[in-house]
């Protein structure tokens, strides 16, 4: 799995040509060319044509390019993920999964696609949204499965399942939430956070990705190029984090050439798990590989 933060992913419907050149010119971490929720049932075609023209076409500042088929069991998958490897995206999105024979099924898909192509096993990278009461029920099984790279947290589409009434502090999803990014973290996969809804409320939008973040997600859906500013910042290590991390690390090194495990910085106890966590830190910032 890449060690590269994932802090940004913009999802651009697949339809609207004039949203994937915009797409193109943002700074994002990846970006999401989308057959599914933002393409309306009589667009679903139209999306299919445009995706494998823009992936061709236009210069992405975005380091993953990822396409979303919609779910399997839709009637649209087959179709779907042939238009999305016309031109080899970096991934696959699917959503809404339950049950692992669906994550057999893509991954059946995806190694024929690499076979084909003369790609080595694993080229193609897929992420699935978790999304469903059954699929937070089943994570333990999907989040094992070797295709992985990332779960992506589905609040939305959850909360209207529970038939519960969304509000600002979450708590009627949060049990979801920190079960994704359990299951993500017990499997060495990468997860990203839920969308938030609030397209110029940017304070609420930082709070949101705040606490996000603070909860072990590595980065967050996004809808809109207003939004890209405050989730960055947000999943971004501040100066002050990173040089505190530098420091844990470098003192941690002085000790261990001692034989010294535990020591005192600043007045606190630092032991193994507070210097993971300050791998941690440089990691999401960029500094260095997660170890």
């Amino acid at each position: 799995m890449s060690v590269r933060p994932r802090r940004t992913l913009l999802y651009v419907p697949g339809d609207d040509w004039r949203k994937l050149q915009k797409a193109a010119t943002l700074e994002v971490d990846c970006v999401c060319l989308d057959m599914e929720d933002g393409v309306a049932l009589n667009r679903k075609q139209a999306a299919r044509e445009s995706i494998p023209r823009a992936l061709e076409t236009l210069q992405f500042r975005a380091f993953e390019r990822l396409v979303r088929i919609n779910a399997i069991g839709s009637g649209w998958e087959e179709e779907d993920l042939r238009a999305a490897l016309q031109m080899l995206p970096d991934g696959i999105v699917v959503p809404k999964v339950e049950e692992k024979e669906q994550l057999d099924w893509i991954d059946k898909k995806l190694h024929q696609e690499e076979t084909q192509r003369g790609l080595s096993p694993g080229s193609l990278r897929l992420w699935i949204g978790i999304e469903t009461p059954r699929a937070i029920l089943n994570l333990k099984t999907l989040a094992a499965h070797p295709r992985l790279e990332a779960l992506i947290f589905g609040s939305e589409d959850l909360a209207a399942a529970l038939g519960a009434t969304r509000t600002p502090q979450g708590w009627e999803i949060f049990y979801a939430r920190s079960a994704v990014v359990m299951a993500a973290a017990a499997f060495g996969l990468q997860a990203i956070d839920m969308v938030s809804v609030e397209l110029y409320d940017t304070e609420r939008i930082r709070a949101e990705s705040l606490f996000g973040a603070q909860m072990g997600y590595s980065g967050k859906q996004i809808i809109h190029p207003n939004q890209i500013a405050p989730v960055r910042e947000a999943f971004t290590p501040s100066p002050e984090a990173v040089a505190q991390a530098q420091r844990i690390l470098e003192a941690y090194e002085a000790h261990l050439e001692q034989g010294k495990g535990a020591f005192a910085l600043d007045g606190k106890m630092i032991d193994l798990p507070l210097v993971k966590a300050a791998r941690n830190t440089l990691a999401r910032a960029g500094k260095a590989p997660q170890g």
